[in-house]
């Protein structure tokens, strides 16, 4: 039976519930603080939930590829999860932002590694690939709380795409400025699956952090592109699957969902900003009114209020002087 035929959809957006309608999950040990769910997704590729971002897992006979890394704090339980899909090692970690949530773990995988000989000694490493402008926010001594060099991204690129052939498929690394000018869309060819950080991610309205080229209009540039990598399948299920920077797995009628969304808000503050419109005006409008009961929030790092200041700020050129970036 195909699993994401009968998917019900916005449900199940926390990680605990992550995957609770589509069967096949596995659970990870149920402990004391968040429970992970582990998903085979396609292919040679399964997805991680409840360790902060979601983190796609690559296992072969390579070893393994994982896209971002989750929370610090849950880096134990994401390895144990691994280890109940591969005993390989972990080979590449894949950025798609520098938000904790999602480079948080690579410090501790850093160290546990693929092991490196150098000269007689030998230490344990793997290559932490990102766009270039994510190693200069993550080794910025004045950063506020600086992170070990351990964790930085060792395998940078600044060119649009960068190509790996790992575990019997090719994985591409595509650069997408949008909630950052530094995230990543990262595709497995043979599993047909895209793992897109942040840029989607159905549980919220887009983060957008202006002071580091973040923009609305980056983040549809980006589902657009995205919608243009998927393929579905029947009636728009299945085909290409997705795995959002959080919630649950997605598809093709997803995207498109959420692609929508943004495109509706992005026309309607471009229509106020046209107007001569302030930000306070535009807040008592409320372009974001009928979408809030899905995607809006009034708590938490990522508030409704907090995206549309952003929004209006990204599409009228206006600076950000908040010094405030999206978290999750």
């Amino acid at each position: 039976m195909n699993v994401f035929r009968s998917k019900p959809r916005f449900v199940c957006v926390a990680s605990a519930l992550f995957l609770c309608a589509l069967g096949s999950t596995q659970p990870v040990y149920p402990q004391e603080g968040p429970v992970l769910e582990l998903l085979p997704v396609q292919g040679n590729v399964s997805v991680l939930a409840g360790a902060g971002g979601n983190i796609t897992v690559q296992a072969g006979k390579d070893g393994i590829l994982l896209v971002d890394s989750g929370a610090a704090t849950m880096s134990e339980k994401v390895l144990a999860a691994i280890r109940t899909v591969s005993k390989g090692q972990i080979t590449y970690i894949v950025n798609t932002n520098d938000r904790p949530d999602h480079v948080g773990g690579n410090e501790q995988f850093a160290r546990i590694g693929r092991p490196l000989a150098i000269g007689r000694a030998a230490q344990a490493s793997v290559f932490i690939i990102a766009f270039s402008t994510i190693l200069d926010r993550m080794s910025d001594r004045n950063a506020k709380p600086a992170i070990a060099e351990k964790a930085w991204p060792n395998d940078t690129y600044s060119v649009p795409q960068k190509n790996l052939y790992f575990n019997g498929e090719a994985v591409q690394i595509f650069h997408q400025p949008a909630t950052t000018d530094g995230d990543s869309i990262v595709l497995f060819r043979r599993s047909d699956v895209i793992s897109t950080g942040d840029i989607f991610d159905p549980t919220h309205y887009p983060i957008i952090d202006v002071k580091n080229g973040g923009s609305l209009q980056g983040v549809l540039e980006g589902l657009n592109r995205l919608r243009q990598m998927a393929i579905a399948a029947d009636h728009m299920e299945g085909g290409t699957m997705i795995v959002p920077g959080h919630g649950r797995l997605c598809d093709v009628a997803d995207l498109d969902i959420y692609q929508q969304m943004v495109t509706i808000v992005r026309d309607r503050f471009q229509d106020m900003i046209k107007r001569g419109m302030t930000l306070e005006q535009v807040k008592v409008a409320r372009p974001t009114r009928d979408y809030d009961p899905i995607y809006g929030s009034t708590t938490g790092n990522w508030t409704t209020d907090m995206f549309v200041e952003a929004a209006y700020k990204s599409l009228s050129g206006k600076p950000d002087t908040s010094g405030r970036r999206g978290s999750n």
